[in-house]
């Protein structure tokens, strides 16, 4: 087994409803922006191909170049319908009342994950639909479309057929629907130097979800009968960080749940020698910034990986919060499992790697993970890599 590349993905959010930047792999940095209501908007200028049809009078193929103002949720005027037929996925949208005479009224232009369908109707051109964030990427070259009676159809082949698409669109829905098979029932862990924000944001994902919420300072609290702000004054910070290391390491085999974990030096998360169980889930670092735009986001994150002198660059994913509003916990929970599903998108075997680290006891050892019976203190051994096949 090849070893593991730790590659962070990150996401940047600004409680601003115009921007917003979800979603961005530090080793490969696709863009977008996306608002605080779950939909993304985002000004984009790129050369795609023109879809193709079936029908003889369309144009040829051809590259067209076009700037667009694009929602993540799809936008009909109309009803439409939506199945995935494993290779394929199939999009009808309703045509009724707008007096379409032939194929030429009819504009569809897909690419990548980006889909705008248009009729010309009365002179103008009215949007069915409109999206720059469908659920996964097509095959561009290999779209179809046709009119079958009052309906529009648009036939796609996905770029990964094992995917399950649960929607055309990435929203919420769907992103807390497909996400439980890529999950595969691993757990996550909100860290970062705010309890409040990563607890509320672990809320939002327990319940979209279906996982169980796990709070380390509900649990703390109700185990010191104390707050943690008077345990910090009575025993300093290290000794909530070691209690919390210990809540971490019972919780670690817990599988489906959402933990949110302390903010801040009584974090255990804050400390790089205390994230031996972190790894037995998917972390999140939810970290503010500065940042006003998608350069200074991602020059930001790389520096916090390259430096490692925080410990929550361990994190497997970093969202970027400009401001917060607990208004908008929903949508920073949003743009995090759209990271986590780049990010497992971009190695299937995660979940099951994340399974295989705890099996063998949680011991650090993470992303190569070691053979059993490995000692840490052994030079040699720490240079070999377990073999085994994750998944069993």
């Amino acid at each position: 087994m090849a070893a593991i590349t730790s590659t962070a993905t990150l996401s940047f959010h600004s409680p601003n409803p115009i921007k917003t930047l979800p979603s961005f792999s530090l080793s490969n940095i696709p863009l977008s922006i996306s608002k605080p209501n779950l939909t993304s908007f985002t000004n984009l200028s790129l050369s795609i191909p023109a879809s193709k049809s079936n029908n003889a009078n369309s144009p040829p193929n051809r590259y067209s170049r076009f700037s667009c103002n694009c929602i993540s949720t799809a936008t009909p005027s109309t009803n439409y319908e939506f199945s995935d037929s494993s290779s394929e996925v199939e999009l009808r949208l309703s045509l009724v009342g707008l007096d379409v005479q032939s194929s030429k009224d009819i504009f569809v232009d897909a690419d990548g994950t980006s889909l705008v369908v248009q009729v010309q109707h009365s002179g103008s051109r009215i949007t069915l639909i409109e999206t720059n964030k469908m659920f996964e990427k097509i095959r561009t070259a290999e779209t179809i479309w046709f009119i079958d009676d009052d309906q529009l159809v648009i036939s796609m082949k996905k770029q990964d057929p094992d995917l399950k698409w649960p929607d055309i669109v990435e929203s919420w829905e769907s992103l807390t629907a497909g996400s439980m098979q890529l999950l595969k029932g691993a757990s996550i862990f909100l860290v970062g130097d705010s309890t409040e924000i990563n607890q509320k944001v672990a809320r939002e994902l327990a319940v979209g979800l279906g996982y169980t919420p796990l709070d380390t300072q509900e649990l703390l609290e109700t185990f010191a009968k104390q707050t943690i702000d008077s345990w910090v004054l009575a025993e300093g910070s290290d000794s909530v960080a070691e209690a919390e290391c210990a809540i971490l390491e019972s919780i670690s085999s817990h599988v489906r749940a959402v933990v949110s974990t302390l903010g801040g030096k009584q974090g255990a998360a804050r400390k790089a020698d205390k994230w031996q169980h972190l790894y037995a889930g998917f972390t999140v670092w939810l970290s503010p910034t500065e940042a006003l735009d998608e350069d200074s986001a991602k020059e930001e994150a790389r520096m916090n990986v390259k430096d490692r002198s925080v410990a929550y660059s361990n994190a497997d994913v970093v969202v970027k919060l400009q401001g917060w509003d607990s208004d908008h916990a929903k949508s920073v929970a949003q743009a995090s499992l759209s990271a986590l599903k780049q990010l497992i998108l971009s190695d299937k075997k995660l979940p099951g790697k994340k399974s295989l680290y705890i099996r063998l006891g949680c011991r650090g050892d993470w992303p190569n993970i070691k053979p059993p019976g490995w000692d840490p203190s052994n030079e040699a051994e720490s240079n070999s890599e377990y073999m085994a096949d994750p998944m069993l």
